[in-house]
């Protein structure tokens, strides 16, 4: 395993484009891996695609659509809304997914020989997911290390930040202008601001307004 190779799980949304600069700041190599599992917007994979063209960094897409069929959701069906409730999880939840996308990260990097994995998941701002969650991620830490015998570091550069400071960790990155400009985190498949509507959007463009507030204030953390 080569200590300075890293594969970022990457969507092509805002938060895994801000994972991907932070890896190639951090590791000399870096490769990125998309999951195609079904997402309403294939614009979601073309804006991966072009983002890792623009980067010149080498991703690997692999087919999740089993995923799809065991777990119907918003996010892939088009006959389910949108929706967050007060009490539970939000129909945008796919049971397992980071569980699988980590586990077939970690099968990737055994093959490229990288020890690192990159993943956007937060604690901070998240909608419920006990996915996101830190536990999660260092126990499924361990398990993939004795699953394959081997020392794999999962890296959670956002975990503990909210939007505004996603926003603001791109900027100490500099690359605030290519994320605000080239990503789609937008459940109605728009790039940049989106649709201004769904959840995902309201919670980027709070961040963002956040965050330029702070930083016209000249008030950073």
């Amino acid at each position: 395993m080569d200590d300075r190779k890293a594969v970022v799980v990457f969507s092509g949304g805002q938060d895994s484009t801000t994972c991907l600069f932070w890896a190639l700041k951090n590791f000399e190599h870096v490769e990125a891996v998309t999951f195609q599992y079904g997402q309403r917007h294939i614009a979601e994979l073309d804006c991966a695609r072009t983002i890792c063209e623009k980067l010149d960094v080498r991703q690997h897409e692999l087919d999740m659509s089993l995923l799809n069929q065991l777990a119907p959701n918003a996010l892939t069906r088009d006959d389910i809304e949108i929706e967050e409730e007060e009490e539970g999880l939000p129909s945008t939840f796919v049971p397992g997914r980071n569980l699988l996308f980590l586990s077939f990260a970690a099968v990737l990097g055994k093959q490229i020989g990288a020890k690192h994995i990159i993943t956007g998941v937060s604690e901070t701002d998240f909608s419920g997911y006990p996915d996101c969650r830190d536990g999660f991620i260092k126990s499924l830490n361990v398990t993939l290390n004795l699953s394959m015998d081997d020392q794999f570091v999962i890296h959670t550069p956002l975990m503990w930040r909210d939007k505004s400071e996603v926003w603001e960790l791109s900027d100490q990155l500099g690359a605030f202008d290519f994320v605000k400009e080239h990503t789609l985190t937008c459940y109605n498949g728009i790039k940049a601001s989106g649709c201004g509507e769904c959840p995902a959007c309201k919670l980027r463009n709070r961040g963002l307004e956040q965050y330029e507030k702070r930083r016209e204030g000249g008030v950073t953390k």
